[in-house]
């Protein structure tokens, strides 16, 4: 075998016995440049390097500890509220509400699993009280709502997408607000067929003259995401000062506004925060030296020459493409395939002339789509602990979600202007 395929091996392995894929991918690279007879030490510089000079990076962080900060308060219970004034009045329509919350928390998280932990929890419990909807198909519904939280800007993965395409994140986040708000209407048209096809309960009115007061209690939080997206495109701040603005605001209008967190939580959000940061952290760590191995090696240049050799078009390619990310969001970490897989096929996307905007937006909502796919999406096994409900039971669930999800993905790759057609609106050029 050659130093790369003893690499690959030793990964694959490491991971399969319970290591986490970061330190493994540092082990295998690690081995690959022992074998190759090259400085072992270029690991660490690789990876003290590209942790301590990406300033973008530390958005992460800052947006994560915005999402605990609002879990903590009683942000998301105003938001519930509001969301249920607003749509729960139709048949079926708590189901309803979970998906526009999810659209709302989406615009302040940045994380599927900080959405499906934080309000996911809330949800289950309120869809399963007093038998109105199966656990199961609340579970269903939750895991598939909390993949618009990083479509929808802000967004993590959109963030680390930035960082291995130097694509402008302000524009990336434009880009994803239609194809999310796409995805979201896609589920909540599912929804309204199924509530009238298996009954599903009518919630209580919210009386009309109820809504400016629920609607006021909602302002501060509703407006996180017009101050986020004001402060990125006016040029006020920075992508990673938007995210720090967006932590001391959801702590401003938690602890001060709303008087509904303490130092204890403040600690707590810290301490969560820390041991998310932590875990995605290694993650990159990991990539940053595999993906050294993968320069070393030359792949990128070797794939783009093979696909270039098949003559594909910017369809066929964004095709194949789609293919090749479903099947690896099957069985790989979302975060995973942006840092290891994605560089990969991004100079071939150039080659052929695709939007590096386009191409950020389309390989997120496939990353998002893994996440509740079969066998191994990550957010299916969270749902099952927090629902208490067997894989079986909410993979069939699942599956008609997945389909129109897939529907709206076919949209998004063939229509480039659902994408583009807001960032084109404030002045990018392609």
């Amino acid at each position: 075998m050659s130093p790369f395929g003893y690499a690959l091996a030793t990964i694959v392995t490491l991971s399969v016995l319970g290591l986490p894929i970061g330190h493994s991918m540092i082990a295998g690279s690690v081995l690959y440049l022992w074998i190759a007879g090259l400085d072992m030490g270029t690991a660490a510089e690789q990876l003290l390097n590209g942790m301590n000079t990406s300033y973008l990076l530390l958005a992460i962080p800052l947006f994560i500890l915005a999402a605990e900060f609002m879990n903590s308060g009683s942000i998301m219970d105003r938001l519930l509220r509001f969301c249920n004034a607003l749509v729960g009045r139709f048949r079926g329509g708590l189901a309803q509400v979970n998906v526009a919350q999810s659209i709302i928390f989406a615009s302040m998280s940045g994380s599927a699993l900080a959405d499906a932990a934080g309000s996911g929890k809330i949800m289950q419990t309120l869809m399963t009280k007093d038998g109105k909807y199966p656990p199961a198909y609340a579970a269903a519904l939750t895991a598939v709502s909390s993949v618009l939280g990083p479509i929808i800007p802000p967004s993590i993965p959109l963030v680390l997408y930035a960082l291995v395409s130097d694509t402008s994140i302000g524009f990336l986040f434009l880009g994803g607000i239609i194809p999310g708000l796409l995805m979201g209407a896609a589920q909540m048209g599912l929804i309204a067929f199924t509530a009238r096809r298996r009954n599903f309960p009518v919630e209580e009115r919210v009386p009309l003259r109820e809504m400016p007061r629920i609607t006021w209690e909602a302002f501060p939080a509703l407006m996180m995401p017009v101050i986020l997206l004001g402060l990125l495109y006016s040029g006020v701040t920075t992508p990673t000062e938007a995210a720090a603005a967006a932590a001391a605001y959801s702590l401003l209008v938690s602890a001060i506004l709303y008087r509904s967190i303490g130092w204890r939580d403040v600690y707590n959000s810290l301490a969560t925060s820390a041991r998310i940061t932590i875990s995605i952290g290694m993650l990159i760590a990991g990539a940053l030296v595999f993906n050294y191995v993968i320069t070393v090696e030359n792949i990128p240049r070797t794939v783009s020459a093979a696909l270039k050799a098949y003559e594909l078009s910017p369809l066929a390619f964004l095709f194949a493409a789609n293919i090749l990310l479903l099947i690896l969001g099957c069985f790989l970490e979302g975060t995973t395939i942006l840092l290891v897989i994605v560089p990969v096929l991004i100079p071939t996307a150039q080659a052929l002339g695709i939007d590096p905007v386009h191409f950020g937006v389309v390989v997120v909502v496939n990353i998002m789509i893994g996440l509740v796919t079969p066998p191994y999406g990550l957010l299916l096994f969270m749902m099952m602990k927090i629902a208490d409900v067997s894989l079986t039971d909410l993979v069939r669930e699942v599956m008609p979600f997945l389909a129109v999800m897939i529907a709206t993905l076919a949209v998004i790759t063939f229509v480039p202007e659902t994408v583009l057609f807001l960032p084109k609106l404030l002045g990018y050029k392609g």
